[in-house]
């Protein structure tokens, strides 16, 4: 029982890298099947388009999907353009925090693309059939060779004895597309790192109350849930009772749209005042009505991090 409770404190303090983890593996898995079932390659003058859209399509794809599944896409755009007001950069924050958030956003967005990618180039039947169908690598590897040369690049996808033939002075077209598939793999891993140095070296917290603000904003999400659950389940039976029996209905306080309003802005950071969260600093501020609550420059990209998912980010 012992080793089942340290395996699930694990995974939960190791969330979000296992989630990216688990995204990865599904989409190396997708793109095996993908091209093992699917992916046929014609071996004409259709080459490059053919190749192509099966190695970027998909990746779009997986991108625009990336966009669709992150509650922080939608916590972004719901409210941003009410008719009475019409659009804004932002009703939850200013432009730059608008934008950094949206940088959060598409860099996880792009995990399962860039995944697909990967594994595509090292596998190397894309890129084979895409770059044999190419001019420029018809050029460069059918230079001096007459025009035969071109004819017979085409056919390497089907046809692995000719790859010998034609690309002994280069490197081989599954061998090109390994190789870039390595340096994309190396530059991604690269800039994470280094994205992940910097925004820790910038943090104006400690280590110690960083790991306090995280443990917080997961606790906080947990409770904000189950409580946003019960409220809900309560108000609905108080309805459907007076609706049955005919009666009015006994007081019951929800949030104003003001009050769900306030607790939605992008999370500002005070130095002077810390707060943990939007919902942490409403509460300290007489329920968002203090002056106080509009003070604070805007939460840093440092602290970005902090805030993997609020509260209001769980789903509603």
């Amino acid at each position: 029982m012992d080793k089942v409770q340290g395996a699930l404190d694990f995974c939960i303090r190791h969330q979000i890298i296992l989630s990216y983890g688990i995204v990865s593996l599904l989409t190396a898995a997708s793109e095996q099947i993908f091209s093992s079932v699917v992916f046929k390659c014609p071996c004409n003058s259709g080459n490059m388009l053919y190749g192509s859209i099966f190695l970027l399509v998909p990746a779009f794809i997986l991108f625009l999907l990336g966009y669709m599944v992150n509650t922080r896409t939608w916590h972004l755009l719901t409210g941003s353009c009410p008719a009475e007001n019409g659009c804004s950069c932002s009703p939850r924050g200013t432009c730059p925090s608008y934008c950094f958030v949206l940088v959060v956003v598409t860099a996880r967005a792009l995990v399962a693309p860039i995944t697909w990618i990967a594994v595509a180039l090292l596998r190397a039947n894309f890129y084979e059939c895409a770059a044999s169908g190419s001019s420029l690598i018809k050029d460069f590897m059918c230079k001096g060779k007459g025009e035969q040369c071109h004819k017979l690049l085409v056919k390497i996808p089907c046809d692995e004895k000719l790859s010998k033939n034609i690309t002994d002075e280069h490197l081989s077209l599954e061998a090109q597309s390994q190789l870039i598939g390595w340096l994309l793999i190396a530059s991604i891993m690269a800039v994470a790192l280094i994205a992940m140095c910097v925004s820790h070296c910038d943090s104006s917290v400690s280590y110690l109350q960083l790991k306090f603000w995280k443990i917080y904003s997961k606790k906080e999400e947990e409770l904000f849930e189950i409580k946003a659950k019960e409220h809900a389940t309560r108000l609905a039976e108080i309805n459907t009772n007076c609706f049955f029996e005919a009666t009015d209905p006994a007081p019951f306080h929800t949030p104003s749209n003001e009050d769900w309003q306030k607790i939605s802005f992008l999370y500002t950071f005070n130095s002077k005042e810390k707060y943990y969260s939007m919902i942490h600093k409403y509460v300290n501020t007489n329920r968002g009505n203090s002056v106080r609550f509009g003070q604070g420059s805007q939460n840093p990209p440092a602290l970005g991090f902090v805030d993997e998912a609020s509260p209001i980010e769980s789903g509603f």
